[in-house]
C-alpha cells in the first residue's frame, strides 16, 4: 500500500483537468463537498494517485451528481451520497484494500444501472467501462476509458442513452432520491411486461439491495457462464 504522500500529486493534479471539463459540461454536474479526513481515507484505500481523474474525484469531491442526480459518480462520500468508491467495492470486487480488483464499480444511476471499470474480470478490454444494465442484466461494453466516461456523463445526450427509460416527471422523483437509493421496477425492466416505463410501478430501495438482486437474477436466468 502506497502512502498518502506518494498518492497526492502536487505538481500535476488531475483535478485541474476535471474541473475544466465540469465547467464546460453540457449536462448539470453537482460537485459534492469533500471532507478532508474522508478524502484521505478513501484515496489511501483506493491506491490511485491524484494525477488521475479517478484519484482526483476521490480526493477532491464527495462524489458527483449528474443530470439532477440521475447518475452518481463515486468519490469519498457526502451526506447526499454516503458511499465511497473503495468502501462500496469492498466485498464486491475485492476482499481487502490493496488487492488488484477484477473490476471497480465507479458509478450508478437512478434506474438501477451500474457503471463498472474493467480490471480484467469482464473482458480483455482492460481499463474500459461497462454498463450493468437493468433492462437486460447484461454487462454492456461502452468502449470508454474512465476519462471518456466522465466526458460521456458531462456532455453526452443522456436522454438518448436512456431513451424509453425516463418516465414522466422523472426529474421530480429523482430529486427526492438519496444517492444511496435507486428505483426498483415491477414488472422488471427486462421482462416483456416491463417495457413501458410509464406503466410499471416504482419503489425506492437501497442501491445495495438492487445490486445484489441483479446478481441473483442473472444467476437464475443462466446469464453467468
Amino acid at each position: 500500500m502506497r502512502s498518502l504522500d506518494e498518492l497526492i500529486n502536487q505538481e500535476e493534479p488531475g483535478w485541474a483537468f476535471v474541473q475544466q471539463w465540469i465547467d464546460a459540461a453540457k449536462n448539470r454536474v453537482e460537485i459534492l463537498p469533500v471532507d478532508a479526513a474522508s478524502a484521505n481515507d478513501a484515496l489511501y484505500k483506493t491506491q490511485v494517485t491524484t494525477r488521475s481523474p479517478m484519484g482526483a474525484i476521490v480526493y477532491m469531491t464527495g462524489g458527483l451528481l449528474i443530470d439532477n442526480g440521475w447518475i452518481r459518480i463515486l468519490g469519498s462520500g457526502n451526506a447526499k451520497l454516503t458511499r465511497t468508491l473503495p468502501d462500496w467495492n469492498k466485498g464486491k470486487s475485492f476482499t481487502a484494500f490493496g488487492q488488484v480488483a477484477p473490476f471497480l464499480l465507479i458509478a450508478d444511476d437512478a434506474m438501477g444501472g451500474y457503471f463498472i471499470l474493467n480490471g480484467g474480470g469482464l473482458g480483455k478490454d482492460l481499463g474500459k467501462v461497462y454498463y450493468f444494465s437493468p433492462d437486460n442484466l447484461e454487462y454492456e461494453p461502452l468502449d470508454l476509458t474512465y476519462s471518456e466516461f466522465l466526458a460521456f456523463c458531462f456532455d453526452n445526450n443522456l436522454d438518448e442513452f436512456y431513451k424509453g427509460y425516463r418516465w414522466t416527471n422523472w426529474k421530480e422523483d429523482v430529486g427526492k432520491l438519496s444517492g444511496d437509493e435507486t428505483f426498483n421496477f415491477y414488472p422488471t425492466l427486462w421482462s416483456r411486461e416491463g417495457k413501458d416505463i410509464n406503466k410499471v410501478s416504482r419503489k425506492t430501495i437501497p442501491i445495495e439491495e438492487q445490486y445484489q438482486l441483479n446478481l441473483t437474477l442473472r444467476k437464475q436466468l443462466g446469464l453467468d457462464k
